[in-house]
């Protein structure tokens, strides 16, 4: 490993955390935790709603804090838990009209900011930055998740 890779990786690494600062900022501005804001992004464009599971996957947060994020939008009636009837052990979680009005500026404001970012590249910028990513994220999860060798 050379210094040019460990001053990449930092480098990197700094860009990753300025973003998740930026994501956390934006939603401190706007009443809300970041991860709240993940869920509430999800929810938004999910029309006939999403399993819990399905909310963790696809925000990669544990169970414990989408269930407690649930519960609180629950309590606020942004969002709605019905039973699935062929597995009651799965609910759906879907925004209340009021959800919806409540969080469709700060959602689409973001997804905009995003997407506006993203096609201020060209179409094999984009490509290159997307494929990048995965194979780092790729990368660094087989390298996170294994045994230091001594």
């Amino acid at each position: 490993m050379t210094k040019e890779n460990k001053k990449n990786a930092y480098l990197y690494c700094k860009f990753r955390d300025e973003q998740f600062a930026l994501y956390d900022e934006y939603a401190k501005r706007h009443g809300l935790l970041m991860k709240t804001l993940l869920v509430v992004n999800v929810l938004f464009y999910a029309e006939d709603g999403m399993t819990q599971a399905e909310i963790c996957k696809r925000t990669f947060q544990s169970k414990q804090t989408v269930n407690l994020i649930v519960k609180n939008l629950l309590s606020d009636r942004y969002v709605t838990v019905t039973e699935v009837p062929e597995n009651k052990r799965n609910k759906i979680v879907q925004m209340t009209d009021a959800g919806r009005a409540y969080c469709e500026k700060i959602v689409r404001h973001i997804t905009w900011a995003e997407d506006t970012a993203m096609s201020m590249f060209t179409p094999d910028e984009q490509k290159q930055l997307i494929d990048l990513s995965r194979t780092f994220t790729k990368n660094l999860t087989i390298l996170v998740n294994q045994e230091m060798e001594d």
